[in-house]
């Protein structure tokens, strides 16, 4: 028998985590068949109901696939999954550590945030363009403590988001503020070269508001990239 460790959260999400983590390790395989119900309730001595709960996170998560003939397999998780499976991987004991999970979100942020400057600046109100030029030019004023220049940072890229009218880039937003996609502590260095250049915000801020889409679009890109980590990521699991 497999002992779950003793955690205050429910048996079916201490079995969901531990199957996800042999998932991402890659036992079983893609293609393979999930360990029978009867026989998952046995090896971790759980009661079958706690193993259909956990099983149907599995399902919805999209790591596993249940059949017509009623066999439930293994799916590639790299061709299923979606982001809502971040958050499990950076906890789990195999898949991408999170030095390189931090790198890959920053490099969607900054992706994102590119293009969300480039359809701001297409789609915004003149009242969406006016509150961005604003909000650039009290983030100017902020610092230059970078807590207090990032959650004004934070505010800023909202508004610019939203002035984007693309409602998938407002969520991976979301996620990315709220910590839903992990990133770890990006070094202080590459956090102020992008924060401390408040000219660089105002010169958006004011791109955005003249509709200068393309300008705007390389600018945020460049901006955003400063915070991505160029070196290769270490390959260590978070402890």
């Amino acid at each position: 028998m497999t002992p779950l460790p003793v955690r205050r959260e429910a048996v079916s999400d201490q079995l969901y985590a531990v199957l996800r983590d042999r998932i991402l390790g890659g036992t079983p395989p893609p293609g393979a068949p999930l360990t029978a119900e009867r026989d998952l309730a046995a090896e971790f001595g759980v009661n079958r109901h706690a193993v259909r709960e956990a099983v149907k996170r599995l399902q919805q998560a999209r790591l596993i696939e249940v059949s017509h003939g009623g066999r439930t397999l293994v799916l590639d998780w790299r061709r299923t999954a979606g982001l809502d499976l971040a958050l499990g991987i950076a906890a789990a004991d195999s898949g991408p550590t999170i030095a390189e999970l931090t790198r890959d979100a920053l490099e969607m942020r900054a992706c994102i945030g590119a293009d969300a400057a480039r359809l701001c600046a297409l789609r915004c109100s003149d009242r969406a363009a006016s509150h961005i030029v604003e909000s650039a030019s009290r983030y100017a004023v902020q610092g230059p403590d970078l807590d207090e220049l990032a959650e004004a940072d934070v505010a800023w890229w909202r508004l610019i988001v939203e002035g984007s009218g693309n409602i998938a880039y407002l969520l991976a937003f979301n996620s990315l503020v709220t910590g839903a996609l992990p990133v770890a502590e990006v070094p202080d260095a590459l956090r102020a070269d992008e924060l401390l250049d408040v000219e660089a915000h105002l010169r958006l801020g004011t791109l955005i508001a003249a509709r200068e889409s393309h300008a705007a679009e390389r600018l945020a890109r460049e901006l955003l990239s400063r915070s991505v980590p160029t070196e290769a990521p270490e390959a260590v699991k978070p402890t």
